[in-house]
């Protein structure tokens, strides 16, 4: 204890001195009316530390108040961001409930303009081999489907049914090799076979002396006991009525865009 005092002496002194002199101060400036030469001295020597304080006590209070309004915005920024990722999910939602009710708009109208029976299926799966193209609906047998039923959305043909199970059916699609639907002109009534080819289609056994030109609509013909008569196929694409042999040689794009097929109809036939 003694070495500490001995080592700390002038320290603690000077301490008591200064507030020996402060209370004084205060003391004394409530009796005076004026400031006297120790006041003044007692001013000159303070009046640096009081600054000092204030500045490190003020610099000390925005750090800290910068920091909560750092902490809060941080917090509000999450916030704000967290609002609108639900807000762009809500409106997505929106978006494709608004896009579907179109569609099956447009189904609609197209349903009630046939004569036979229809039922709406959703796609839910398409063929993703190069050796044919189909797509798998999810209505079956339970749902009346058989195999050879016509499959259509309201812009015109998309296949037929190739397989059938209780709950789901493989449609064909007419742009697939196998595919052959009987057709006709719309305009001169010109009679050929449409067959897929890849993103087209080829209209086969035009006769030369026929009128084809391109943008002409092309509709099934009735033949063949699949399609019903008057069905829109597409459009011709090219025509080659070439210098030798009996037929064109002429080209169909399918009026159904096939890479945003999504709901289809497919015709019921004998239900009514």
């Amino acid at each position: 204890m003694w070495d500490w005092w001995r080592k700390n002496r002038p320290l603690v002194l000077g301490c008591v001195l200064l507030l020996t002199a402060l209370l004084w101060y205060s003391v004394s400036l409530k009796r005076q009316d004026e400031t006297s030469f120790f006041e003044n001295l007692v001013l000159r020597a303070t009046g640096p530390v009081q600054v000092g304080l204030n500045r490190l006590i003020g610099g000390a209070a925005d750090i800290w108040d910068h920091y909560l309004y750092l902490v809060d915005t941080v917090d509000d920024n999450q916030l704000l961001l967290e609002e609108n990722r639900r807000l762009n999910a809500e409106l997505v939602r929106s978006d494709e409930v608004r896009l579907e009710n179109q569609r099956l708009h447009l189904l609609l109208d197209f349903k009630e303009t046939q004569e036979i029976a229809t039922l709406p299926a959703r796609v839910i799966a398409e063929d993703a081999s190069s050796w044919f193209r189909t797509v798998t609906i999810d209505k079956g047998g339970e749902h009346g489907v058989t195999e050879g039923m016509p499959v259509v959305v309201a812009e015109g043909v998309v296949g037929r049914v190739v397989r059938s199970s209780p709950r789901f059916s493989r449609v064909l699609l007419v742009t697939d090799a196998s595919s052959a639907v009987a057709s006709l002109l719309q305009g001169n009534r010109a009679r050929g076979v449409c067959r897929g080819q890849g993103e087209l289609l080829v209209f086969d056994f035009v006769l030369r002396q026929e009128d084809v030109n391109v943008g002409d609509r092309v509709v099934t013909s009735g033949m063949g006991g699949v399609f019903p008569k008057g069905l829109v196929i597409g459009e011709v694409n090219t025509v080659d009525r070439q210098e030798f042999g009996l037929f064109q040689v002429v080209s169909v794009r399918s009026a159904v865009d096939f890479s945003h097929l999504e709901e289809v109809l497919v015709l019921l036939r004998g239900r009514q």
